[in-house]
């Protein structure tokens, strides 16, 4: 299936690498960032292959009338919303902050109401968080799209209220929607911020401890190669209003993604964990994904964690 596909956030982390995908699939693209411009990370080949408009989802009147007509012009038959705030520390504690709730959740709303006023009504693809489930336990670690939700932070809050919006568009018929819950996911030319690639850019850098949270969580994580690769495929089989888990379904521990790590890195230098103790992660039961697509993971730890690696080490050169 050949896809008209607009996709917010192109600029960031994964949407560059699904525009990628996508290109390589032969999909005609156009992307949005906040500003019209391309990050410093981002692909140089990506520029000449889409254009790129400005689209500021944190502001009401973010989309101007010149960026509505271009939308309009190309005329997408998928939109690929990706843009948000996050960095789960960046959104608030316990309930979100202003600008995690402007971009997170009306955001949103701009991206739905925007789809359902082009002529010809695109399906909306709508990234969420595995952030939006209710804290599980070691014994019982494993979600299904329907276990309880109950998110305890701003992150999560903003994601579940933006899924109710985009239910709330589909019931009423304004909407086709289908919803991503991601998992933890990872690689090459991911912000400092994020765990792999903290942990990468210290091992490629500086020569004194390296700092990492705690050595004791279970977490999903998946190659965000991978994680692509199911969204295009939920964009062109999902059901419309669905909820799918995207993540590897599989309980890693960080320490010994971190032992990987120093592997491949060759330096056995210190470790310094700043927030020790055990901390459990919801698990993906990816049934519904697989069973749907036929999707599976393919791209093994070990790569990714050397790709991410070998990205700081040329980025810090």
């Amino acid at each position: 299936m050949i896809q008209r596909a607009l996709i917010t956030g192109v600029s960031g982390f994964v949407g560059g690498f699904l525009a990628e995908h996508l290109l390589d699939a032969g999909n005609a693209l156009l992307g949005c960032s906040p500003d019209g411009r391309w990050m410093p990370e981002s692909p140089e080949a990506l520029a000449s292959r889409l254009e790129l408009i400005a689209w500021n989802l944190g502001q009401p009147d973010g989309l101007s009338n010149e960026a509505t007509r271009a939308i309009r012009r190309f005329a997408p038959n998928v939109i690929y919303h990706l843009a948000a705030l996050s960095v789960p520390s960046q959104c608030g504690d316990l309930e979100p902050t202003k600008r995690a709730w402007a971009v997170n959740v009306e955001g949103t709303r701009q991206v739905l109401e925007q789809a359902a006023s082009l002529p010809s009504r695109p399906r909306v693809l709508f990234v969420s968080s595995s952030h939006v489930y209710a804290p599980v336990t070691v014994e019982s670690p494993r979600v299904t799209e329907d276990s309880p939700v109950g998110p305890l932070h701003g992150y999560g809050k903003t994601k579940l209220a933006a899924e109710w919006l985009a239910l709330e568009h589909v019931a009423a018929g304004k909407a086709d929607v289908v919803i991503v819950r991601a998992f933890q996911h990872t690689g090459p030319r991911q912000d400092a911020c994020m765990m792999l690639p903290q942990w990468a850019s210290q091992f490629a850098g500086n020569h004194g401890p390296v700092g990492v949270y705690t050595r004791d969580a279970q977490i999903d994580v998946t190659d965000v190669r991978d994680v692509v690769r199911a969204y295009r495929m939920l964009a062109e089989k999902g059901e419309n209003g669905s909820i799918y888990n995207v993540g590897s379904g599989q309980s890693r521990r960080t320490g010994d993604i971190l032992d990987l790590l120093r592997r491949l890195a060759g330096d056995d230098r210190a470790i310094l964990e700043t927030r020790p103790g055990p901390k459990q992660d919801p698990i993906a039961d990816i049934v519904r994904l697989t069973t749907l697509t036929g999707w599976q993971p393919e791209i093994p730890l070990e790569r990714t964690v050397a790709d991410t690696l070998a990205y700081w080490r040329n980025r810090n050169n």
